[in-house]
């Protein structure tokens, strides 16, 4: 299957299978240590950190529409290659923060550079993307992500257990060469400018009722999904008693993902309710973050991680594709800038709302809170997706009508 998808995929689809490892590799090397070294060697609360994330989470997602409209305008390959060197300022900098505000900023610049390259990664994907073995590609895409999350637990736990500082100058050095690695060898992607201002491209978003639908209830699945790096990182050293719980649970995401996400992707190749797909995804993850709530040892552990990765692996492939079905082709950019304000809300409320909730919990005994929370967001999305599925589907069969 592998092979497979790397014979259909043109050169412009390699080069972002290889930049997104290594994109990858180096943010989840640095992230979910950053946590750890907030609260550990600068005795921030885990409040306080979840701030901190969700500022950077909020920087780049909730500026993702202007960095997307800016690929459909200037083109996607250049949008890409200034955010991919911004984010590598930003991770660089963390490396000789002392201050507060000195950490905000260094947040703020990592934000940014992801609000530039991501939609624009995103676009150039889906356009870069034959029709032939395209539910397939979108798959790889999860494994090659996975596979650079495998890799940066080794990466990111030894040069976490060094220094910090080291952590910081590797991750940033990834994507400095990201950065040069499109440059070079990707082809140039020509921007298709629709003649409209950003505010027109606002308006005409907006209007799109359901796609505005779409994006609200994916703050839910967010909100799950950014729990790895603020609440299941400090939950695991609770059970582990040190970080090394950390990695063990990103290892069990990651390598099921690996190693099953093609299969379920085959597996459902026949399903053609792909909102409810996502809803039922989402629900998992749920499930499996209440269920975190009551782990003691590394057995359940693993079983609750794989429980997550079996969500994400239904979810995530179909998430992303589902966008071309609201976008016109020649503003891509701009509907995946505007969706990614679902990450922004989701993600900010995930580090801080989550956080504080994880606190709460601690101090009150009632350690169960944050993760039952979690279980009642993966039913409401759930069943907001089916909502919107039903919704969608009686116009969807008046098209195939009309079309026959």
């Amino acid at each position: 299957m592998i092979r497979y998808v790397w014979q259909v995929s043109p050169l412009g689809v390699r080069v972002l299978f290889v930049s997104s490892f290594l994109m990858n590799l180096g943010f989840y090397a640095l992230i979910p240590y950053l946590t750890l070294y907030l609260t550990g060697s600068f005795a921030w609360s885990m409040a306080m950190a979840g701030v901190l994330l969700g500022i950077r989470q909020f920087s780049q997602q909730g500026f993702s529409f202007l960095g997307g409209a800016l690929a459909d305008r200037i083109g996607c390959k250049e949008a890409m290659i200034f955010g991919v060197f911004v984010r590598a300022t930003g991770f660089l900098a963390f490396a000789f923060c002392t201050e507060v505000w000195q950490f905000i900023v260094a947040a703020i610049l990592s934000g940014l550079g992801g609000a530039l390259f991501e939609p624009a990664f995103l676009a150039a994907f889906a356009r870069l993307t034959p029709e032939k073995g395209r539910k397939e590609i979108f798959s790889f895409r999860s494994v090659v992500i996975n596979t650079g999350m495998v890799v940066s637990t080794l990466v990111g736990s030894v040069l976490a257990s060094i220094e910090f500082f080291y952590l910081s100058v590797v991750s940033a050095t990834l994507f400095m060469f990201v950065a040069v690695l499109i440059w070079i060898t990707l082809p140039k992607i020509e921007a298709e400018n629709n003649g409209k201002s950003w505010l027109g491209d606002v308006r005409d978003i907006i209007s799109n009722r359901p796609f505005v639908a779409y994006t609200i209830i994916l703050i839910g699945y967010y909100y799950l999904y950014m729990q790895l790096f603020l609440t299941i990182p400090r939950q695991m050293k609770e059970v582990t008693g040190d970080t090394s719980g950390v990695a063990i649970i990103y290892a069990t995401i990651s390598l099921a993902i690996i190693f099953l996400q093609l299969k379920v992707t085959r597996w459902l190749r026949g399903v053609s309710a792909q909102f409810i797909m996502i809803g039922a995804g989402t629900l998992m993850m749920g499930l499996s973050l209440f269920l975190l709530g009551f782990v003691t040892t590394i057995g359940t552990v693993i079983a609750v991680g794989l429980l997550f990765a079996l969500g994400n692996m239904v979810a995530a492939p179909v998430m992303y594709d589902v966008v071309t079905l609201f976008a016109p082709p020649n503003r891509l950019g701009s509907y995946y800038g505007f969706n990614s304000f679902s990450l922004a809300v989701g993600g900010s409320l995930s580090t801080s709302f989550g956080g504080w909730l994880y606190d709460v919990g601690l101090a009150s005994g009632f350690m169960l809170l944050p993760w039952l929370v979690c279980l009642c967001i993966g039913l409401l999305v759930f069943f907001s997706m089916y909502k919107l599925e039903v919704s969608r589907q009686p116009r969807y069969v008046r098209t195939k009508a009309n079309e026959g």
